[in-house]
């Protein structure tokens, strides 16, 4: 397949700044495929995942390729709040309502070796990343939220987690009572996963950066098709965040969300545990040397409306609880969140031999993508994989909230496609903003730069055609049903499409044209 000009180019993810994990860019750069092109495993995803997998895969002795569209880490995995832990909100109580004790005890299970994979794997490779053991809490901001917290705690208990009740935290306001697990993790992330990718390139096996899969034909061997070039396997793992071809379902199991970040200095030291409220909204808190990470301000992709107030939202959370000195950063990310709240892991559809997907942490995507590497390393390997997070389950208690999603779907298929364009021309879009510019039946969308220059491009998602919407936030273009996102060039940002938007001409412009 020839390859794309604007395909497997390196595009920022995030907004302001970016993420802190993600300042220094002077890693090892790993080439695209050359003369080698077949391999026993292709692992397609350069992210936690992706890395471990192969990274457990070449100590059984197989010779593994990682696939990565953009750089190592550049995504989900460096663009989070770098927490590695089996307390995770309210998600174990959310697992039994939706799935059963038994589930939601596998879950912690699960998420506890993930935590414990990362630090033996830091300490097995001599990893410099700055790893701390923490507390992790789950909070009660007030007492609207202490029920839903003794409902985690109980949760947590019966799954067997070493949880404790405390009405104190290291946070500065008070609360109406916490969970506590101690001895979990923080590292830098990125630095973890550049250390994963040195251990797997070389002997026979490679990392392969700037290289986006675009398609797939399970057969044997498996042929990959790469914006440079075909690559084969005997079997292939999909680690792409979010699972990129549709014939496992997945887009209509799943819901793409956005959250967003800021890191700030702060005077008389932050607080010191990884915890999160379990209200909605949420606000999740961590330190950074001097500096205090909250996230928050959560959305489905695609949601109208979306603009810098996210961050001054943070901002001024921040500001509240915090003598804050100097904002230093704003990111965002994105997750996947499986109707059951269960991650999915095993092959990709109930037919496939030599296809794997690990997708749907969500937003626990450090310890639940270091589980689901181990889990998927030993169902390569021969082994059974496991029931509980087998993609082909059918959780029936969860259906009324499956279903609430993809009537939403539809909604926004059908009802973007009935509403008119904001402009018949570009001429009155301001700098820094984009708009859809009818013209006729034909649509645009529209992006001023901050120097007048205009981009325009379809407004078709060439995953499955949803009609895009622009994030001012972040000057993208997003899907609102399934999560993809492109640039204002149209360059994809974020999967499942792997193909990128075409360039259309601008109706009615007044400006310089890019």
């Amino acid at each position: 397949m020839a390859d794309h000009p604007r395909a497997d180019r390196a595009v920022p993810t995030t907004a302001e700044t970016g993420s802190p994990w993600l300042t220094d860019r002077t890693g090892v750069r790993y080439t695209g495929p050359t003369t080698e092109r077949h391999f026993d495993v292709l692992v397609l995803g350069g992210g936690i995942t992706g890395l471990t997998t192969a990274h457990l895969l070449t100590q059984r002795g197989a010779r593994v390729a990682v696939v990565e569209a953009d750089r190592v880490a550049s995504g989900a995995t460096g663009n989070n709040t770098a927490k590695v832990t089996a307390l995770q909100a309210t998600m174990l109580s959310r697992i039994r309502s939706a799935r059963g004790a038994e589930a939601a005890a596998s879950y912690a299970e699960h998420s506890l070796r993930g935590v414990e994979l990362v630090a033996a794997t830091v300490d097995e490779l001599g990893i410099d990343c700055d790893l701390r053991r923490r507390d992790a809490c789950t909070i009660a901001a007030d007492r609207s939220e202490r029920a839903a917290v003794e409902k985690e705690f109980e949760a947590a208990r019966a799954a067997g987690l070493p949880v404790e009740w405390t009405e104190e935290t290291d946070l500065p306001f008070p609360v109406a009572g916490a969970v506590r697990l101690a001895g979990q993790v923080e590292l830098h992330p990125v630095r973890y996963a550049r250390a994963l990718a040195a251990a797997v390139h070389g002997g026979g096996s490679a990392v392969f950066e700037r290289t986006r899969a675009v398609a797939l034909a399970e057969e044997k061997p498996v042929r990959v098709e790469t914006t440079r070039g075909t690559l084969t396997g005997e079997q292939v793992v999909v680690a792409t965040h979010y699972p990129v071809w549709d014939r496992g379902g997945y887009f209509a199991r799943m819901q793409a969300v956005r959250a967003y970040c800021v890191a700030a200095r702060v005077r008389g030291g932050p607080p010191r545990s990884l915890s999160i409220t379990a209200g909605s909204p949420s606000w999740s808190y961590r330190s950074l040397g001097d500096q205090v990470i909250v996230c928050g301000q959560d959305h489905p992709a695609g949601e109208r409306g979306v603009d810098r107030s996210r961050f001054g939202v943070l901002e001024e959370h921040l500001r509240r609880h915090f003598t804050v000195g100097r904002v230093t950063h704003r990111w965002s990310a994105q997750d996947a969140l499986p109707y059951d709240h269960t991650p999915m892991i095993g092959t990709y559809t109930p037919v496939s031999s030599r296809v794997f997907v690990a997708a749907g942490y969500s937003k626990w995507g450090l310890s639940g993508g270091s589980a689901a590497a181990a889990v998927l390393a030993e169902q390569l390997a021969g082994g059974p994989g496991s029931p509980v997070f087998t993609p082909h389950r059918i959780s029936p208690r969860a259906l009324p909230t499956l279903a609430r999603a993809n009537a939403r779907v539809a909604l926004d298929l059908v009802g973007d496609r009935l509403r008119p364009g904001e402009a018949g021309s570009a001429a009155g879009i301001p700098a820094g903003e984009g708009r859809i510019v009818r013209s006729g039946t034909d649509r645009a969308g529209v992006y001023r730069d901050p120097d007048g220059g205009l981009h325009a491009v379809s407004v078709r998602c060439t995953h499955l055609g949803c009609l895009l919407r622009f994030n001012g936030a972040e000057r993208s273009w997003d899907c609102p049903c399934h999560g993809s996102r492109f640039d204002v060039d149209g360059a994809v940002l974020e999967g499942p499409a792997v193909h990128p938007l075409e360039r259309r001409p601008v109706p009615g412009a007044s400006g310089r044209h890019t």
